[in-house]
């Protein structure tokens, strides 16, 4: 008995979307149904094939500088990167993460070009697949204290400080992390080239903004929650109104008379 057009929509509903042998044999089979619903159901299929097989092939070629360090015998590879360098409040925070050579998590890529749900989502994949995975966080007193570049370093070091096992190699986005003795690798847009720097980026990210949502909570009035922190319009004048509250970089607020 012919399959109903229901039961093909239902059929295409359960394949696994990860799978692109069992959409491309979706599509094959039902393309030649005669029925313009089911025609219609393979082109979909054949579509998310498509849409797979390019993200694999991007995932593949950012996993380009994890190629070459195990080129070089090292296969403990730490990715790490920060978020929170430029917000005028809130702490700023380091991810750490190791991923196994095969790792593969679709979708992963720089923090800033993800939804806020995908990020979340991705969050979850990085930390249940992860070999390894660190925070580092710094917050604005010392911020101000030390500067915003040695907070970043010092968030780093701490990041792979809480790492479970100790990393070969490390891909940084953009810097040389001076306190650290071990071989690194400067990469420029790390987090849009490198697996792990991605990783990291998410994992720092994520952490971030839910410590800046839990601020909203206790200063309301600032709306941390929207910003994250950032010098957004309304963020400057609810300083102006309510003076800085206790997470504020002081040394970031010194030209407040600007905004």
């Amino acid at each position: 008995m012919k399959e109903t057009i229901a039961e093909i929509k239902d059929k295409l509903h359960r394949l696994d979307q990860t799978d692109e042998k069992a959409l491309e044999d979706f599509a094959r089979t039902y393309e030649k149904d005669g029925r313009s619903q089911a025609i219609a159901a393979a082109a979909r299929a054949r579509k998310a094939a498509s849409r797979l097989a390019q993200e694999k092939a991007r995932l593949e070629e950012m996993r380009r500088y994890e190629r070459i360090c195990r080129e070089e015998g090292y296969t403990l590879i730490c990715g790490i990167d920060e978020a929170g360098r430029g917000p005028l409040a809130g702490p700023v925070v380091a991810g750490a993460v190791i991923l196994p050579e095969e790792c593969e998590i679709l979708g992963l890529n720089d923090s800033k070009k993800l939804s806020p749900k995908r990020r979340e989502e991705l969050y979850d994949e990085v930390m249940e697949k992860a070999l390894a995975a660190g925070v580092g966080i710094v917050g604005p007193g010392r911020i101000d204290e030390i500067n915003i570049l040695q907070a970043d370093y010092e968030a780093m070091c701490e990041a792979i400080g809480r790492l479970s096992v100790m990393p070969q190699v490390l891909l940084n986005d953009a810097v040389t992390i001076p306190q650290v003795n071990l071989p690194q690798k400067n990469i420029v847009h790390g987090d849009a080239k490198s697996v792990s720097i991605a990783a990291a980026s998410i994992l720092a990210k994520v952490t971030r903004d839910r410590m800046m949502e839990e601020y909203d909570t206790l200063f309301p009035e600032y709306g941390f929650a929207r910003h994250k922190g950032y010098g957004t319009a309304d963020h400057y004048a609810a300083i102006k109104k309510y003076g800085p509250c206790v997470i504020h970089r002081r040394s970031f607020l010194k030209n407040l008379s600007e905004h």
